[in-house]
């Protein structure tokens, strides 16, 4: 046996790909696969490195006489790496499938949640109507809370089902035979899809802001109608977010099974710091949003808050993976 064979032998045998050995050689993928395929042989300091790697002497791997290798025992300090079989890609995706549209209903729910109470408090301005100003808040916030409680419900149920899955976030790993291919194919049947949902997303979120404008000014004394408008604006947002989120869950569904995008091997390093400050930061926006609003009562404009935070999320986030990539 050839020094090429016994090389694909020992590395398939330790559950690596050639980019997971070549980055244990601080080699490119490109010699690894030359010197698999006979094409080149490595220098002697890569050669005592690969001895050292897959625990055999040097004398197996360049004398072609010797076939069987003694006390074969892969480097304790480097990771096996978890190898993905075509069906468990397949209940991936279809558990991605299936609860894509279930959370992005959720994410509906939470940014049409403050409606009812946008209106009630509307309603206790005006004293023909007879509600009052704490009847009308308690009201609002207990369906707030409602609201809230089950798309936060939502969200647990749908992610215990995800659950087994989660290392697809943040580890490294092959898959096998096929799986590769058959996500991009899926992925590629897809990207229309995905386009159209975007592009529909974006202009609802654009065209959310018209009724609030239109009011504004051909009537703005009009509070009682401003504040319909502006949740109506809530509805338009939410159905918008809901497109986004609902190819989104599906889109990066693929990208995590191919490594790609945010998914990719470096930025996996990332991901457990990401998770965090996503979580953090939105719950201190939401707290914002909610301390100045019951503060102030100006429910009217305390929304601002979620624009402004939109905004500067994708910022926070580029100089949190800066940061723990220069780290790394």
């Amino acid at each position: 046996m050839i020094f090429a064979d016994k090389l694909i032998q020992l590395r398939k045998k330790s559950g690596w790909s050639q980019e997971d050995l070549a980055e244990q050689m601080n080699v490119t993928r490109q010699s690894v696969s030359k010197w698999e395929s006979a094409q080149s042989i490595p220098d002697l300091d890569k050669l005592v490195r690969l001895s050292e790697i897959f625990g055999v002497s040097l004398d197996y791997l360049l004398k072609d006489e010797m076939e069987e290798a003694e006390n074969l025992n892969i480097s304790e300090d480097v990771p096996q790496v978890k190898r993905v079989s075509m069906e468990e890609a397949n209940k991936f995706l279809a558990v991605k499938e299936s609860t894509a549209g279930t959370i992005a209903n959720a994410v509906f729910l939470c940014i049409i949640s403050p409606i009812c109470l946008f209106i009630l408090g509307a309603v206790s301005e005006n004293a023909k109507l007879g509600l009052p100003e704490n009847v009308a808040g308690g009201i609002g916030m207990v369906v707030l809370l409602a609201i809230v409680a089950s798309a936060v419900s939502i969200f647990i149920s749908n992610g215990s089902k995800t659950e087994p899955f989660s290392y697809l976030d943040t580890e490294v790993f092959e898959t096998e035979y096929g799986v590769s291919g058959m996500v991009k194919e899926r992925k590629e049947r897809y990207k229309d899809t995905y386009t159209k949902n975007n592009i529909i997303g974006t202009s609802l979120c654009i065209l959310s802001l018209v009724p609030l404008f239109a009011t504004a000014a051909f009537d703005e004394g009009n509070d009682f109608l401003l504040v319909i408008m502006l949740s109506v604006g809530f509805l338009v947002v939410g159905i918008g977010v809901n497109f986004f989120v609902r190819a989104g869950i599906i889109w990066g569904s693929y990208e995590k099974l191919l490594q790609e995008g945010d998914y990719t091997k470096p930025k996996k390093k990332a991901q457990p710091v990401i998770s965090v400050t996503a979580t953090a930061y939105w719950t201190v926006v939401t707290a914002i949003f909610l301390g100045y609003s019951l503060a102030t009562h100006n429910w009217g404009y305390s929304w601002i808050v979620w624009v402004v935070a939109g905004v500067l999320y994708p910022a926070v986030l580029a100089v949190v993976k800066a940061l723990t990539m220069k780290k790394k």
